[in-house]
């Protein structure tokens, strides 16, 4: 009983000394307390590392696939992807698929994804190939991901594009190419077109002296080239020279039937060779502006590749040929397959047929073109001819010119053309000078200035100034002088103009007065009354014209008085191109209508209706009112027809007795050398069967507008009436200077 006491004692023992006592807590021996709460072990808390989105990782991927960012695709790859395939092959890989099926685009849609497990994921998704060749291509395939350091991985496979290139197959395009349209003239004379040619050439140190005479006369019929022409190309030529010198191409119908050329031709140092590709006749019509085609640069062949080209095509380059492209060239169709790792194909995943070229109809006058291209030779210019009523466009030459044929590698003349067209001295020949040269307008400018003085209220065309020799206006600078005083240092005689109106002020083109109008209207506050005017009259900024390359242009506002006399006769700052010249001095003459100036007269698909027609488009009309624009046109009327007009002593008869003309003469100084020479003008004849017309010319560095420019405008506008043109002043014969050759002043 004793030890039974005992053991109830020692567990009591044991049970107090089990509790949980603070040593500051006091417990009171014999009283039970009845516990306030139960106590609760605490909820474990099990650490565990979220499992990242496989959704984003599959579009991660396949946002970088529609980048065409294939280095970002491949950092998505597992490691063991990477280790099977290096990123130069994956890369390869995609590009290859994109120039093959040639895509222009990929879309994706995710259709599903599930997580097997925290290492493992698949995705379904859905890819569209946009092929510009075979349309839309789609599938559904899938994507194996695996978790690696935390991120979702792609599993490599080779039917991550689409099903059908699992193991190791590929794509093959068989692309359908239309053959490449024609470009015509506005009457359907072609200027350009496949054709057989034949390059021809001459060695001069082989030709026998005594038949030279009668080769000149064989190297005319063949190129249309004067024989003096040709023999000056060679004179500095040393004694039995073996040099080549290329003179052209011609199509090979215009001589097969004098000459057999069928393995080449060599004979008293006449060389032609045979060849076959698009072919530019005469040389080159209006080159510039209808460009030309060469070979896809290795840079460029992905780019054209997807495009739906072949590696070895052509494409345009400038003008039309590359403005219409999409026309010329057609629409491409292919036959999309998927060809074995035995290279036998598997199946065909699609098949659309090519659709033809369209040709298309120029506005240009093909003979009224290379007039004007002859009337330019030895100087650098352009000239451009429009309706005045339309904004047709009837010639734009540029000179100097190139031949079109020089860009094709199987004419024999390719690296001799090629090296002069890209030779330092030989004037940038691929520039349009036409809408991308940028000049002084010099004394032209003074219609804007007219206008400007006229709206401004300040003046009218009662307004008179004594025209003299200086103007000193301005204190701090030295006097300047009128064009008379330096006609006066040459010939002793000529006399400042004296007392003018601000018409005569035009027509005598004095400079004096024009400074005033400038210096005035600054002084006054309307520091852009004549810049503004010219922006108003579409200087300054593109004309818009397709097809055509073009520059902007400069119009600058005066920040003092010496910019704004020189902007009040065309010079500082201000730059145009000749074709915004052509456009505001048309609108002069048709009653103050602003036309696009247009090229393309009509596109054509074979046997069907032109898809485009020529449609004369107003842009605005100048911002002057009738009465200055009457003003404006009976001055240039005066320029012309008036005994004291500048242009009087070149076309004063030929107006009053041929054609009705208006025009204005400018002198722009360039820089350095003579300056450049302007004449602007157009037609006032009205004639039901002829519209009128207006022709810009300008010649850098030739002299002063009335001696250079206005006849070269006299003989495009007989030209365009008569189908001839008299001899300019300084030529033997059409396209051939007299000898000794005269200075260009």
């Amino acid at each position: 009983m004793r030890i039974y006491h005992w053991v109830i004692l020692w567990l009591c023992l044991l049970a107090v000394g089990c509790n949980s006592v603070t040593p500051s807590e006091t417990v009171t021996p014999g009283i039970t307390e009845t516990p306030s709460a139960t106590f609760v072990l605490p909820t474990p808390v099990q650490k565990t590392t979220p499992v990242p989105d496989a959704d984003d990782a599959v579009r991660a991927y396949l946002d970088a696939w529609k980048a065409d960012d294939y280095a970002s695709m491949y950092i998505m790859l597992t490691s063991v992807g990477q280790d099977a395939i290096t990123e130069e092959d994956f890369t390869n890989w995609y590009r290859t698929v994109a120039t093959e099926a040639a895509l222009s685009s990929v879309d994706y849609e995710i259709l599903s994804s599930l997580v097997r497990n925290t290492r493992s994921a698949q995705a379904n998704y859905r890819v569209i190939l946009h092929s510009v060749l075979v349309g839309d291509i789609q599938r559904d395939t899938v994507m194996n991901l695996s978790l690696e350091d935390g991120t979702w991985r792609l599993q490599w496979s080779d039917d991550l594009i689409i099903p059908e290139l699992a193991g190791g197959n590929y794509l093959w395009m068989d692309r359908h190419i239309p053959a490449r349209a024609n470009i015509y003239d506005r009457e359907g004379t072609t200027i350009a077109a496949y054709a057989e040619a034949v390059s021809i050439g001459i060695i001069p140190g082989q030709i026998d002296p005594g038949t030279e005479d009668a080769l000149l006369a064989d190297l005319q019929w063949l190129t249309g080239m004067n024989p003096n022409v040709i023999a000056a190309m060679y004179e500095d030529f040393p004694p039995g020279a073996e040099w080549y010198l290329a003179l052209g191409e011609v199509p090979l119908e215009k001589i097969q039937r004098r000459y057999d050329v069928s393995n080449g031709y060599n004979d008293n140092g006449l060389l032609m060779f045979p060849f076959e590709s698009r072919f530019y006749f005469d040389n080159g019509i209006a080159s510039q502006s209808i460009g030309y085609v060469s070979l896809i640069q290795v840079e460029e062949m992905e780019q054209y590749l997807r495009q739906g080209y072949n590696r070895d095509e052509k494409v345009g380059r400038q003008g039309i040929e590359s403005w219409g492209e999409s026309y010329l060239g057609g629409t491409r169709g292919g036959t999309l397959y998927v060809i074995g790792p035995d290279d036998q194909v598997v199946t065909q995943l699609a098949d659309v047929a090519a659709k033809p070229s369209q040709a298309i109809y120029t506005s240009i006058d093909r003979d009224l073109q290379l007039a004007a291209q002859t009337a330019l030779l030895k100087f650098r210019g352009a000239i451009v001819v429009l309706e005045r009523d339309t904004g047709r466009v009837l010639a734009m030459a540029s000179s100097p010119g190139y031949d079109p044929n020089a860009f094709e590698p199987s004419n024999y003349n390719y690296s001799y053309q090629l090296e002069d067209i890209y030779s330092a001295y030989s004037g940038q020949p691929l520039l349009n000078r036409a809408t991308q040269g940028q000049y002084p307008l010099g004394s032209v400018f003074k219609i804007i200035t007219l206008a400007a003085a006229l709206e401004s209220g300040s003046y009218t065309p009662q307004t008179t100034y004594d025209c003299q020799y200086d103007f000193a206006e301005i204190s701090g600078i030295p006097p300047r002088h009128d064009w008379t005083w330096d006609h006066f240092q040459k010939d002793g005689k000529t006399q400042p103009s004296g007392m003018l109106t601000l018409p005569e002020g035009l027509m005598r083109s004095c400079n004096p007065f024009f400074w005033h109008i400038g210096l005035d209207l600054f002084n006054q506050g309307l520091t852009d009354a004549i810049s503004g005017m010219a922006r108003g009259f579409g200087l300054g900024s593109p004309t818009g014209i397709e097809g055509v390359g073009e520059q902007p242009g400069q119009i600058p506002d005066p920040g003092d008085g010496l910019e704004a006399i020189n902007l009040a006769i065309g010079q500082g700052n201000t730059l145009v191109t000749p074709l915004q010249v052509a456009r505001f001095v048309a609108a002069i003459g048709n009653g103050g209508t602003v036309y696009l100036p247009q090229i393309v007269e009509r596109i054509v698909p074979p046997d069907e209706d032109a898809i485009y027609e020529f449609e004369p488009i107003i842009q605005g009309t100048l911002p002057i009112s009738p009465e200055t624009l009457k003003t404006i046109q009976d001055a240039m009327v005066s320029v012309v027809e008036n005994r004291r007009g500048t242009a009087y002593h070149i076309l004063g008869s030929f107006s009053q007795n041929y054609y009705s003309l208006a025009g204005k003469t400018g002198t722009a100084e360039s820089g350095s050398g003579e300056p450049h020479a302007w004449f602007v003008g157009y037609t006032r004849e009205g004639r039901d069967n002829k519209p009128d017309i207006v022709v810009v010319v300008i010649a850098e560095n030739a002299g002063e507008g009335s001696d250079i420019a206005a006849p070269i405008f006299k003989g495009m506008v007989q030209y365009y009436f008569e189908g001839r043109r008299n001899l300019l002043p300084w030529e033997a014969s059409v396209g051939v200077l007299a000898t000794p050759e005269p200075e260009e002043e």
